[in-house]
């Protein structure tokens, strides 16, 4: 897989990859393993949030005003 990035962001990976004293690769490679991850987490509780919803799990705006 080859993926180009816009010179600024190519030199920001490249100064914030320097500063954690990792290899430029390794880096972007974390990078999006944490993404995905992130990313999997929030859907996951999204999911659950309309679920709760669904089921008339919810504080309304009154009660919380409260």
């Amino acid at each position: 897989m080859e993926v180009n990035f816009t010179p600024e962001t190519q030199a920001k990976l490249n100064r914030v990859a320097a500063e954690s004293r990792s290899g430029l690769a390794e880096y972007v490679q974390q990078l999006v393993e944490h993404y995905v991850d992130h990313d999997a987490w929030f859907g996951q509780k999204v999911k659950e949030g309309f679920a709760q919803l669904d089921r008339g799990e919810f504080v309304s705006h009154e009660e919380m005003g409260a």
